[in-house]
């Protein structure tokens, strides 16, 4: 079962979406429609344009995946 939709900062693009019946799933949308899972689509299923806004609202990520691109 999937949460509903929510963004961690208000000034974020980035939707967050909770999978409550797993542990450890990074889900999120850029469009409330497609779910993009962090660990197994990042970078490689992000269009460029949905990486970069990805590596500015969250640069932990986009440092900790740096030697994936």
């Amino acid at each position: 079962m999937l949460s509903d939709f929510y963004k961690d900062d208000d000034n974020n693009t980035i939707y967050r979406i909770d999978d409550l019946d797993s542990k450890g799933k990074l889900l999120f949308s850029f469009d409330k429609i497609h779910i993009l899972n962090l660990w197994t689509d990042y970078p490689t299923k992000f269009t460029d344009e949905q990486k970069k806004i990805f590596d500015r609202e969250y640069p932990f990520w986009a440092d900790f995946f740096k030697d994936r691109i």
